[in-house]
Order: C-alpha cells, then sequence, then structure tokens
C-alpha cells in the first residue's frame, strides 16, 4: 500500500474540487478551455526544471511511495503533482471569486508584492551557492516584479487571498510529502542547497516553490480568459 502514497496524495487533493467542479453555481468545467492551456504551460516549465533538479541530487523521490511508473526520469506522481495541485488551486481561486465579491487585499496587493519581492531578493543574493533556494526566490521576484511592472494585474489581492487560504492544505500536502505522518519521506532533500529552515518536515523553500507554481496558473489561466473577453468584444 506504501508504494501508493504520493499517488493517493495527488489524487485526494484533486478529488473534492473535482467534484465540485461541476456545482451549477460555480460551473468550473466551463473554465476548462482557459485552465488546461494554463496548466500545460506552467507545467512545462517545471517539468523542465525537474528533471534538471532530479538529475542534479538537489531532490529526489523515494521508490517506497512510488508505483514505479517514469517518465522523463520523474516519477508519473510527479507529473500528476502539476496536474492535480494547479486543479485544486485555480477551482479555490475561481470558487473564492464567485463566493466573495469584493476584493479584499486588492488595495494591498502592492505593497504586498513590494515587501515580498524584497525579501526574495535579498535571500537569492545571499544564497547564491544554495541552489533551491536562489533560484526559487528570484524566479519569484522577477515573476512578481512583471506583475506589477509590466502585467499591471489587478487580479493579485484575490491570488494573495486564494494563497493565504490553500496554505492549510499545502502544509497538509507537502507535510506528507516531506515525511509528516509517514514512514520516510516521500520527496527528499539535499540541505546543503536550501536554508536548512523547515517549517515542521517541509523545507522553507516549498513554500515559495507553491506560490510561483500556482501563480503562473492563474496568471495564463487569466491571460488566456482576458484574450478571449477582448476576442468576444471584437467580434460584435
Amino acid at each position: 500500500m506504501e508504494k501508493y502514497t504520493y499517488l493517493l496524495v495527488n489524487l485526494l487533493s484533486v478529488s473534492i474540487p473535482f467534484i465540485a467542479t461541476f456545482d451549477r453555481r460555480l460551473s468550473f468545467h466551463r473554465q476548462w478551455k482557459y485552465f488546461f492551456p494554463a496548466m500545460g504551460i506552467t507545467l512545462a516549465f517545471f517539468i523542465i526544471w525537474d528533471v534538471l533538479y532530479t538529475h542534479w541530487g538537489i531532490w529526489g523521490f523515494n521508490s517506497l511511495h512510488l508505483t514505479g511508473v517514469r517518465v522523463i526520469n520523474l516519477p508519473l506522481e510527479e507529473w500528476l503533482f502539476f496536474v492535480c495541485i494547479p486543479y485544486a488551486s485555480v477551482f479555490t481561486y475561481h470558487a473564492l471569486n464567485y463566493l466573495i465579491r469584493k476584493d479584499i487585499l486588492g488595495r494591498y496587493a502592492y505593497r504586498i508584492s513590494i515587501v515580498l519581492i524584497v525579501i526574495l531578493i535579498l535571500v537569492a543574493v545571499f544564497n547564491t551557492g544554495r541552489l533551491y533556494t536562489s533560484v526559487t526566490f528570484f524566479l519569484t521576484a522577477v515573476f512578481l516584479i512583471l506583475h506589477i511592472r509590466v502585467f499591471r494585474s489587478a487580479y493579485l489581492g484575490r491570488f494573495y487571498l486564494t494563497y493565504a487560504i490553500i496554505l492549510l492544505p499545502f502544509f497538509m500536502v507537502n507535510g506528507i510529502l516531506t515525511g509528516s505522518f509517514i514512514r520516510e519521506e516521500v520527496v527528499f532533500y539535499d540541505d546543503t542547497m536550501n536554508l536548512g529552515i523547515r517549517l515542521f518536515t517541509i523545507p522553507i523553500e516549498d513554500s515559495v516553490y507553491g506560490l510561483l507554481l500556482i501563480l503562473m496558473n492563474v496568471t495564463f489561466y487569466e491571460w488566456f480568459k482576458s484574450r478571449q473577453i477582448k476576442e468576444n468584444a471584437g467580434a460584435l
């Protein structure tokens, strides 16, 4: 049964969002035409990153918790992670936009972004030898800079609210993957390549990695939606 640990974590993570997808009020299945292209682009980026870091030994996967199926030297479960977690996250983003009409954090989004950018860049600069830390923090900072300077995204406040809410399931999922509640971890890390700071069993870098993963999915999701709206407006 242990060999299905990672697979079950993925499936359980997406199960409730998938069932709720077809709720008449939310109808997230009508957004699939925006979500799946967004997820595909983000998946391609993160899979390349994942393949390289696995090859370099920056992180790895415990065969005890895997079915044994591999694609491009990554466990099948790792590929599913980049489908199931984004699906659950973007569904949550969509549901919150429907349920909470007011953009609660909208007025604070710019300031939150600036604080995050400064912290991320400082940590990246002072930890250039720790590849998981420096690359993750730097890429996230750059992506946030693009949002406030180039994209001028109006949805950052809603994204931050979503991310704050999904931190609880994030800790549950990543906690299991990094060894909480189970015998041996599913994903292991070379701690010379990160800060060595753990939130329970979770490297602190995972919280930034997760932020970048979800924000990229939301960004492309919103971009595909806005492009469709423009096309529809132009056809009138």
